[in-house]
């Protein structure tokens, strides 16, 4: 059997006015992530990771922020488009692993949430998918809270036959 792994990573701007998006869940938090789409960095990342495990480029590439089309577009969609890409590849999802760096706010009580949104458009199960996330220990931009970065790492297995 074929693997291919990939790995990415976004980074958006945290801005007041803006819902704050991550890993398909709506977060209460007094700011929210700048971007062309609802700037879900989670989601952002796992899409460049697949892509990317393929030689396929890039989210830009596939969903420039030039485009009036992807305005505002919900990213969950921009995941079940990256997927599609993958299985007309012939590949599936073995995992997918994931680390968040923010400092406010605190993203436990959503992790399984997150993970069974993810979980459900990439077809396996929420154990196939971790989200893990930690702070700067308030050094940075993340840890002034100007921004936060997703990291994701993907597996992918050619299918059989």
């Amino acid at each position: 059997m074929a693997y291919r792994i990939g790995s990415g990573v976004d980074f958006h701007q945290l801005v007041t006015g803006r819902d704050l998006w991550i890993g398909g869940v709506k977060i209460p938090h007094t700011k929210g992530a700048l971007g062309h789409s609802d700037a879900d960095v989670l989601l952002h990342a796992v899409c460049d990771a697949m892509l990317g495990a393929l030689c396929l480029g890039d989210i830009g590439t596939h969903f420039p922020d030039s485009d009036a089309a992807y305005k505002n577009i919900d990213s969950k969609i921009l995941l079940q488009k990256s997927f599609a890409l993958i299985k007309e590849k012939g590949y599936h999802i073995v995992n997918v692993d994931s680390t968040l760096c923010l400092q406010e706010p605190k993203i436990k009580p959503y992790v399984a949430q997150m993970q069974q949104v993810i979980a459900t458009i990439l077809q396996v199960t929420p154990e196939d998918v971790s989200v893990k996330a930690t702070t700067t220990e308030k050094m940075g931009f993340v840890g002034r809270e100007e921004g936060l970065v997703a990291y994701a790492t993907v597996l992918l297995a050619k299918q059989p036959g």
